[in-house]
């Protein structure tokens, strides 16, 4: 099967490099780095390393991803999303599509709370917020998640299915919420997760948490009682 990933960046030159050189080729046979408004060399050392950059202005994680999709070929059968941080441990993708070739998932969630974790890579509030909107995905739909961990593979076909539109913090868990409506094969593989290269946009400082934050609650919240149910 042809396994592309698709990398959000913003600002990410200093592990964009070591993030490209742990991804494993064979199997992934392109990676797609989107620039979502970097001001330092993010895209031209991603370039340099071997991917593909395309370029998204709209800030958001969300519209990033959606980049990324939309410039891939036709004959891509699994996505593979990763963060460009340098947390996740990208040789760990082997593991992450291998129920996705052989059948048995349509996506694969790479769980931080099942793998083992680096002292302080997901903080308190990261570790709380995350429980919650698993508690409230599976008190709502019974969807069985541990987490809403970024570093995720999926069927090009499902995911065409799924229809994403959030384009902010919203996305993985809209993924997520849409997999079990409309009755996915969803897995969780544990992966590691260490601490990442920089200081988080987000769970590290106080208003990308609470925004954060608060999309994801917002999300599944709309979801539950205002949006169709399919």
């Amino acid at each position: 099967m042809i396994v592309d990933v698709v990398i959000p960046a913003l600002n990410e030159e200093a592990s964009i490099a070591l993030v490209l050189d742990d991804i494993p080729r064979p199997p992934v046979r392109e990676i797609v780095v989107v620039d979502n408004g970097s001001t330092d060399r993010t895209a031209e050392v991603a370039n340099s390393h071997g991917a593909r950059v395309v370029r998204e202005d709209e800030r958001g994680y969300g519209a990033a991803c959606l980049r990324g999709i939309a410039s891939l070929d036709d004959d891509t059968d699994i996505v593979v999303f990763l963060d460009a941080d340098h947390s996740d441990h990208a040789e760990e993708l082997t593991q992450l599509i291998e129920p996705i070739e052989k059948g048995n998932a349509d996506m694969v969630i790479g769980s931080r709370t099942l793998g083992e974790r680096e002292r302080g890579a997901l903080p308190p509030h990261a570790r709380w917020g995350n429980k919650l909107a698993c508690f409230l995905m599976r008190l709502f739909w019974g969807a069985r998640h541990t987490d809403l961990g970024p570093f995720r593979a999926v069927s090009r076909t499902a995911l065409e299915g799924l229809e994403m539109t959030d384009r902010g913090f919203g996305w993985t868990v809209e993924m997520q919420i849409k997999a079990c409506l409309r009755g996915l094969r969803v897995e969780e593989s544990p992966v590691r997760y260490r601490r990442r290269v920089g200081k988080s946009k987000i769970s590290g400082t106080i208003s990308g948490t609470v925004k954060a934050g608060g999309k994801i609650l917002y999300t599944v919240l709309r979801w539950r009682f205002f949006a169709p149910r399919r």
